[in-house]
Order: C-alpha cells, then sequence, then structure tokens
C-alpha cells in the first residue's frame, strides 16, 4: 500500500464526511469508504447494539445484514462481541471463519454458509461515548493485511467523530422541533379551552403519564387533530 497516496485519501474522506447534510448519509459515505480504501474489503455495514437486538446500519451488501440478524438470532458473533465489550479489544480480525468454530460454535459454520471468508470488526467510540462497531468483511479467508488492518483503523476514527457529530446534531434538530410541535399544540389547547400556558403543558404532561405516550407524540396528536 502506497502510505503516501492512503493519507491524502483518507484526508479526502475525513473532509466528506463532515459536509455530509444527515447521519444516515454520513453512515453511508463511511461504509463506503471502507469498500474504497480498505485492501480486501468486499462488505461493510455498522452494527449498533439495543440490549441484545442488533440494528444494521448503512450496509453496502445484504451479506451484512444476513450477518448481523444471524448474530442477533443466535446470540453470538464477532461483530456482536465488538458492539458489546466496551472494554475488551477495540480491534477484532478473524482471519479465517473456519478455524473460529471454538469461539462462536454456532455463528462461525452459517457465517461460512453465507460465503463469508474473514472480516473485521472496529469499535467506534469517542471520549464521551461508544457508538457501535464498523464491520468489514470478506469472501474470501485470509483476505485481510497487517496494512488493512491499520487502514480499517484509521478509517474508524474518523468514522466515530464524524458519526458522533452527526448524531448529536440530529438530536438537536430533532430537539428543536419536539419543542416546537409543543409550543403548537399549547397554543392550540389554549385558544380552546381558554387555559394558561402552564395549565395547558400540565395537560399534556397528565395525558402523556396517564396513557403512557411520550409527550411528543401527544402534541403531535394535538396539532394534527385540533384535540385530544
Amino acid at each position: 500500500m502506497d502510505w503516501r497516496v492512503f493519507a491524502q485519501q483518507m484526508a479526502t474522506m475525513a473532509r466528506d464526511l463532515l459536509a455530509q447534510q444527515s447521519m444516515d448519509a454520513t453512515l453511508q459515505r463511511i461504509t463506503e469508504s471502507a469498500t474504497e480504501l480498505v485492501e480486501g474489503c468486499d462488505a461493510a455495514g455498522v452494527l449498533i447494539l439495543h440490549g441484545t437486538r442488533v440494528e444494521t446500519l448503512a450496509p453496502t451488501d445484504q451479506v451484512v445484514i444476513d450477518s448481523d440478524q444471524l448474530q442477533e438470532r443466535l446470540q453470538e458473533g464477532p461483530c456482536f462481541d465488538a458492539a458489546r465489550d466496551h472494554h475488551g479489544e477495540r480491534v477484532l480480525r478473524i482471519a479465517d471463519f473456519t478455524a473460529e468454530q471454538h469461539r462462536w460454535p454456532a455463528y462461525a459454520p452459517q457465517a461460512r454458509e453465507l460465503q463469508l471468508g474473514s472480516m473485521m470488526g472496529f469499535l467506534l467510540y469517542t471520549d464521551d461515548e461508544d457508538l457501535g462497531a464498523l464491520n468489514i468483511y470478506s469472501r474470501r479467508p485470509g483476505a485481510f493485511t497487517e496494512a488493512s488492518e491499520t487502514a480499517g483503523w484509521l478509517l474508524a476514527s474518523h468514522a466515530a467523530v464524524a458519526f458522533s457529530s452527526a448524531r448529536t446534531h440530529a438530536q438537536m434538530e430533532q430537539a428543536v422541533a419536539t419543542r416546537h410541535t409543543i409550543g403548537e399544540a399549547m397554543g392550540i389547547l389554549m385558544g380552546r379551552h381558554h387555559l394558561t400556558e402552564e395549565q395547558a403543558f400540565d395537560v399534556l404532561r397528565r395525558y402523556s403519564q396517564e396513557n403512557n405516550i411520550k409527550l411528543r407524540e401527544v402534541a403531535r396528536r394535538i396539532c394534527a387533530k385540533g384535540s385530544l
């Protein structure tokens, strides 16, 4: 690998990541970059764990989804471990799935049936939070070298910062939208029932608690229907 060329590609990719307009676009660019920059990579995706439930983000190939769903069903596998083990290795490299049946006796044979030969998993993290795992697959055993691992680690480091930034921006946009919707719903209640601002908010809050519905959803329904 020509590291000078790779460094230029990585710098271009990092700027490109920060220029994306949404979290989905950022994640898609991350996984596409993996197939472009990591030698041996045939497919990539980001895996997020919600307890024991797996969510696959920005997969470049159906095999990524199939592998993640298989690991969720079996509750074992390298990507599952990479996303869950926040205190273990930050990089997980599987040279050959046929030699990994002692670690993942249920998953490894079925991964071979998916035509997977080798993989690498990189924990996506910043100083403040763990974000999931970037998983990189090859259909060939022994496809990944030390250079592949270094390239993947550098990509994952840039990706974690961009992912965190994009998610924070998305959360801020959602918070602003939620606040606007709640304010609009309060205005409707105040106008229809001659309530004060405090009374209108109390109506929303009590309805939310008594019916176990999120406050923003209660507000959205009022805005859509004009009442509860």
